[in-house]
């Protein structure tokens, strides 16, 4: 069965999720932000099928996250390092990991981000870069931008229901 590829949509959430929207790569790039980057240690940790841990890597690699290195000639062996892209990643798997630990772990978070100088549980807020305003509220909406299409237009034109308890869709 072939995908269907969102990587012409005008939507940035279907171009996003064209790269990553696929739970092995989401898998890879936290691993690669825990210091790995070699197969053998992508596999260890993942228990994934050789030919689907190549097929996501190269994916993930065409996408421009990660980078390929050789590190051995005989026999070829690469590494895969994050690129700027993909190290922008990071606050999407934070969120996730948030999100994760306050609806889907009833028994407790088996990891948690921590202010590294003291230990602290921290908590990420997606915040508006120029005025610091956390985007959580009825503040924040979503838009048509510059390069919309009349049919993402006409989407946003439409009366919206209020997102509940006035949070952000």
């Amino acid at each position: 069965m072939r995908r269907t590829s969102f990587a012409d949509m005008p939507c940035p959430i279907a171009r996003s999720l064209d790269r990553v929207g696929e739970w092995w790569s989401i898998l890879i790039l936290r691993d690669a932000f825990a210091g790995m980057t070699r197969f053998e240690e992508f596999q260890e940790s993942l228990g994934i099928a050789p030919n689907m841990l190549s097929r996501r890597l190269a994916a993930l690699v065409e996408a421009g996250l990660l980078e390929k290195h050789p590190y051995s000639e005989r026999p070829p062996r690469h590494e895969y390092r994050l690129t700027a892209r993909g190290r922008d990643f990071r606050p999407v798997l934070l969120a996730m990991l948030a999100w994760g630990n306050r609806h889907f772990a009833p028994e407790g978070a088996a990891v948690q981000i921590v202010d590294a100088r003291t230990g602290a549980p921290a908590e990420p807020v997606l915040m508006d870069r120029v005025t610091l305003r956390p985007i959580d509220g009825p503040d924040f909406t979503l838009a048509p931008g510059p390069a919309a299409g009349e049919r993402t237009r006409r989407r946003f034109a439409r009366p919206r229901q209020p997102a509940p308890e006035g949070k952000t869709p």
